[in-house]
């Protein structure tokens, strides 16, 4: 998948699900926060600053939710977003260098950690030959998936900055590889041996990541933290600095601890 090829795709129709939003360039400070998120555990984290702690700041936020990583990145561009929740910095350094666009990083929030689930094998070592593995396509996913496989020795990768299934250098199993659209991975575990899956939707299809998987990505000194990102024009915004606070405040942090219990790790 192509960010540039989508980025004009979701152009083009309209950004349906923002019909009602308006676009534009930076708001007053007074102004309600329009923000972009994966609905969980993004939209959920947001909504209770929103609803909790938002107040206390005189911040109003709009929780705007998406089931994809696409839109939440092109709204922001177009100015019908004043901020999104749902990325990582390697994800977002993908996007900006493949379509331009003038974004930036704000600050980590918490850390989802990939893992591999499968309906049909309880341990790694039940994974037959020739196995078929779905993994994410997007470039980002789909490297740390591959890493994820390698440091529990199913493959050997060869010394590149972003792996693809083209960069096998060992693969003992002869795993087969299928690249899915991220969200479409929960899914898959009726079809493949096993599957690699955002934590995100992992969750929201009712798998637990500390108890379910196979194997977990690990939390410490794990470059792909969630993180808070906006315009450029906006990284000085009241509003956003306020948000960017509230995300990382101790109620925060015990929030996510209580409601997720390992399964989403506050940075």
């Amino acid at each position: 998948m192509r960010i540039r090829a989508a980025l004009i795709a979701v152009a083009l129709t309209g950004l349906t699900a923002l019909s009602a939003c308006s676009s534009g360039g930076a708001s007053s400070a007074s102004d309600t926060l329009k923000v972009g998120v994966s609905p969980v555990p993004h939209a959920e984290i947001l909504k209770y600053v929103a609803n909790d702690l938002a107040s206390s700041k005189g911040l109003k936020i709009e929780v705007v939710e998406f089931t994809d990583y696409v839109q939440p990145n092109t709204a922001l561009v177009d100015g019908s977003l004043d901020a999104n929740y749902f990325q990582t910095v390697p994800y977002l350094e993908t996007f900006t260098k493949e379509s331009g666009a003038k974004v930036e990083w704000v600050q980590p929030v918490h850390v989802e950690p990939l893992g591999l689930y499968s309906k049909k094998a309880k341990k790694l070592d039940e994974l037959p030959n020739g196995a078929k593995i779905a993994v994410a396509n997007d470039a980002t996913n789909e490297a740390r998936g591959l890493k994820l496989l390698e440091a529990n020795g199913l493959i050997k990768l060869k010394a590149v900055d972003q792996p693809t299934v083209r960069d096998l250098a060992e693969n003992p199993k002869n795993l087969q590889f299928v690249p899915l659209e991220a969200a479409q991975l929960p899914r898959s575990l009726e079809d493949t041996d096993a599957s690699v899956i955002n934590g995100n939707y992992a969750i929201d299809a009712g798998l637990k990541p500390a108890t379910d998987s196979l194997a977990l990505e690990k939390a410490e000194n794990n470059p792909n933290a969630n993180g808070l990102v906006t315009r450029t024009e906006l990284k000085d915004d009241k509003r956003i600095r306020d948000l960017a606070e509230l995300l990382a405040s101790q109620q925060v942090k015990d929030y996510i601890k209580q409601k997720y219990n390992g399964s989403v790790i506050p940075v």
